[in-house]
């Protein structure tokens, strides 16, 4: 069995843990029970008038810590199956980047500028290319965006392929930095928590 290590204790929510329920963002709330102080965290539908009617379970903060504790060791327990499927998905993100997209554009951009120019010194009718222009310019626009996805994707791909190789052991703790730079979003269910990590892999973990 992997032995566990301890990386640190704060753990931030904020902003990524959502309600299986209605879909609103879960809000950390001090709570005062009959004198006894604790942390929790409820559905914003809960505590303020968001136009929803909404009966989600209030989770209180080290549950909420533990469950995604659950949810990296799960991953680091399955290290290789997930490594093997991080390795697939990055080779298809490299295949699919098409770095010449964009550069023809550019190349039809530059003789569309040129032909542009020389009716406008012929006073010749010129909406047509100028519509073109316009054209292919959304079309670089999109390219552009596409190709800053894909990287992103790529990215995120590799950092947690990099966390699962550099981590020999399962944790107990978990920091800002790690639930910033693994997860992107949290489901709170009435019986289950859902982890979406940025590289894709999604982990369900019972309450």
């Amino acid at each position: 069995m992997a032995r566990r290590q301890t990386l640190a204790v704060a753990i931030p929510f904020s902003q990524i843990v959502f309600c299986g329920e209605c879909g609103e963002i879960y809000r950390r709330v001090h709570w005062n029970n009959r004198g006894k102080k604790s942390i929790v965290w409820r559905c914003i539908s809960r505590l303020e008038n968001t136009g929803l009617v909404c009966n989600s379970r209030t989770v209180f903060e080290d549950l909420l810590k533990d469950e995604v504790i659950k949810a990296i060791n799960d991953l680091l327990g399955q290290k290789d199956d997930f490594l093997e499927f991080l390795s697939n998905n990055i080779e298809i993100v490299i295949n699919e980047q098409d770095t010449t997209a964009v550069a023809e554009t550019e190349k039809k951009l530059e003789e569309l500028q040129k032909q542009l120019l020389i009716r406008a010194n012929s006073k010749e009718v010129y909406n047509d290319i100028t519509d073109e222009i316009y054209r292919l310019r959304e079309e670089k626009h999109n390219a552009l965006v596409e190709e800053a996805e894909k990287k992103a994707v790529g990215q995120r791909l590799m950092d947690m392929t990099a966390f699962l190789k550099e981590q020999p052991m399962l944790i107990d703790e978990c920091d800002e930095q790690l639930i910033r730079r693994l997860i992107g979003k949290s489901m709170v269910y009435e019986d289950k928590i859902t982890v979406e990590f940025k590289s894709g892999v999604e982990v369900e973990v019972e309450m």
